[in-house]
C-alpha cells in the first residue's frame, strides 16, 4: 500500500473527503516528525506501536566493493517497535492454515 492508497482507505473507513484524509494523514506524520525532533521524543500508540529515536555509535565497516575497512560515523535514527495487537494480527495472518505455532 502507498501513501495516495492509504488515503484512499482512510477516507472510506472514516467516511470523509479524500483531502481531508490527506490532511489527516500529513497531520499525523508531520507530529510524528516533529515530536522525534525533540530531545525525548516518543510516540506511543497503544496496541499499535511506538515510535522512538536510538544512537547508533560509530563502527567499523567493510566496503563490499573493495573489501576495504571504513569508517562509519555515529548517527540518530528513527525507529518503529510494534504494540502486542500489531504484532497479533501480522502473526495470525501470516501463519499458515493448519500449521501450529509454538
Amino acid at each position: 500500500m502507498n501513501k495516495s492508497e492509504l488515503i484512499d482507505a482512510i477516507a472510506k473507513d472514516a467516511g470523509i473527503t479524500k483531502v481531508a484524509a490527506k490532511a489527516a494523514l500529513e497531520s499525523f506524520i508531520s507530529n510524528v516528525t516533529t515530536t522525534l525532533k525533540t530531545k525525548e521524543g516518543k510516540v506511543s500508540l497503544v496496541g499499535f506501536g511506538t515510535f522512538s529515536v536510538s544512537e547508533r555509535a560509530a563502527r567499523q565497516g567493510i566496503n563490499p566493493a573493495t573489501k576495504k575497512p571504513i569508517n562509519i560515523e555515529a548517527k540518530t535514527v528513527a525507529k518503529f517497535k510494534a504494540g502486542a495487537d500489531l504484532s497479533a494480527a501480522v502473526a495470525t495472518a501470516n501463519t499458515p492454515a493448519g500449521k501450529k505455532k509454538k
